[in-house]
């Protein structure tokens, strides 16, 4: 593998790293040399993970902000930040509740700030920090049926660009993949009840007539962790099928 794609010395530290686009993260992350810390509610399946690449998993609920910012400062420090957590409630705005929204909130923004709060002293000290956090195209877009959801996804892009803006001059870039349709199991969860119908809408979305792969989505995150993407800060990478132009 070509030096600047080597990952060798890093550290990493992954949330909603047991499956689907997470585990696919580790697993490459794993590939390029990087250390991995994963984080995940589902132990068995982190730990399975966890014995197959040799990364650590720990368990956390990212609706506890405390823990997690906790978690990363107590299994730190790290270069790398992957955050990958995420939830999504598929129902019209009208037809979810203050909880739901609390609950949204916490998981695909909130404990992005809690992660990232955590890693940047390190970063900032160490002159150098790759973060990295998962999108949406629904946070560029909007989403019928995913208002909070696009809301927070909106919300990560803006702070990762002001994260970008404050950390520069450290030598830490921010940037945001903004996936489209990936066969996921939350995706599929999605589908649920929506039949082929709505399989085929989906990808319909996309130029490319399909759906993603999550090994699509960790090549990017690869990418942008190591230095060939040195100069590359504040941007958001639509991994969509071209969902986004």
């Amino acid at each position: 593998m070509a030096d600047h794609l080597n990952l060798q010395g890093r550290r990493a530290f992954v949330t909603g790293g047991s499956k689907g686009i997470g585990a696919a993260i580790v697993r490459r992350l794993r590939m390029q040399g990087a250390e991995v810390v994963l984080s995940a509610q589902d132990m068995p399946l982190a730990e399975q993970l966890a014995a197959e690449t040799g990364a650590r998993a720990v368990r956390l609920d990212l609706t506890d902000l405390r823990a997690a910012h906790e978690a990363v400062t107590g299994h730190g420090p790290f270069d790398i930040l992957v955050n990958n957590a995420g939830q999504d409630q598929h129902a019209f705005f009208t037809k979810t509740s203050i909880e739901d929204w609390r609950y949204l909130l916490a998981v695909n923004l909130e404990a992005v700030l809690a992660t990232t709060h955590a890693v940047l002293p390190g970063m900032q000290e160490r002159k150098y920090g790759r973060i990295i956090n998962i999108g949406s195209e629904a946070g560029r877009q909007g989403s019928k049926g995913g208002a909070v959801y696009a809301a927070a996804k909106g919300g990560v892009i803006a702070f990762t660009k002001s994260i970008a803006r404050e950390n520069g001059r450290f030598g830490i870039t921010a940037n945001v993949i903004a996936p489209g349709p990936v066969d996921t199991p939350l995706l599929r969860k999605a589908l649920e009840g929506g039949g082929d119908k709505l399989l085929e809408a989906m990808k319909g979305s996309t130029l490319l007539n399909r759906l993603g792969t999550p090994e699509e989505v960790a090549a990017a995150v690869a990418f942008l962790a190591s230095e060939e993407a040195g100069f590359i800060t504040g941007e958001t990478l639509g991994v969509s099928g071209g969902m986004g132009c």
